[in-house]
């Protein structure tokens, strides 16, 4: 079997690039995403640069079936995922009762519900064979209720809540589950979310260093990254402060 990190979210922002540091370390590559010519020239790219296995499976995540399609290929592929990223997810911005259901449903299926299944059938199988990483990617809106992006908060509470609950399961078994807490990176994902008036968000990493700090740490098998000095004080921030007056300010860095 080939030795194999699986990356969801692959064709962009911190997804491609920490699949570019895994090839690098010579590592096969399983890359999931939405965007099929994106994801084959992102194969043909990392193959001409590394010796490595670039796999590539175009499958939209947020659909209940994509995980029994993704099983099916590794079987088929003979693949062992010894690394797996559960990077893919998205966000919307308004008052929830404002937003579209049917994006919240799909926000919920591709945040919580697709990576809760791909931890528990890959962490099964590296529980079994004594060996793995998880990196699951959260961000530092998993600290708090997040007013504008409610459901988008909620999403990433379950991420942190859920990963270091099954990281401490897994203890002694040779599998360890590091969660990332990114702030706002430089990605297609505030776009999306229709954030670009958003004061909170004019300050950005770029996805490179996020991703080589989430890289590192789980790596490492560290329990937990939160990228950047001004991430990690917003972080303490939010730890010693009562709830209530970081909501206010929640509200105001958030306004348009």
């Amino acid at each position: 079997m080939k030795k194999t990190a699986l990356i969801t979210g692959a064709s962009g922002g911190i997804g491609l690039e920490i699949t570019r540091l895994f090839a690098k370390d010579g590592i096969n590559l399983l890359l999931l995403a939405r965007n099929e010519d994106k994801l084959l020239s992102i194969k043909q790219e990392i193959e001409q640069q590394y010796p490595v296995t670039v796999n590539c499976l175009p499958t939209d995540l947020s659909n209940p079936e994509s995980i029994k399609t993704i099983e099916n290929y590794i079987e088929q592929n003979d693949l062992q995922i010894e690394y797996l990223v559960n990077n893919a997810g998205f966000g919307d911005f308004g008052r929830f009762t404002e937003r579209d259901l049917q994006k919240c449903r799909e926000m919920v299926a591709l945040n919580i519900t697709t990576l809760m299944e791909l931890t528990y059938i890959y962490a099964r199988k590296m529980e079994e064979r004594g060996s793995g990483r998880i990196l699951n990617v959260a961000s530092i809106a998993a600290l708090q209720p997040v007013p504008l992006m409610a459901v988008y908060g909620a999403t990433k509470a379950f991420v942190l809540s859920f990963s270091e609950a099954i990281r401490n399961e897994l203890k002694k078994t040779g599998v360890t589950i590091t969660t990332l807490l990114p702030g706002p990176t430089a990605t297609n994902f505030f776009n999306k979310a229709e954030t670009n008036n958003v004061p909170m968000f004019q300050y950005m990493m770029t996805p490179q260093k996020v991703a080589l700090s989430a890289y590192k740490a789980m790596m490492k098998g560290k329990k937990r990254v939160i990228p950047g000095f001004l991430n990690k004080s917003l972080a303490f921030v939010v730890k010693v402060l009562p709830g209530d007056f970081v909501l206010n300010m929640a509200v105001k860095l958030m306004g348009k």
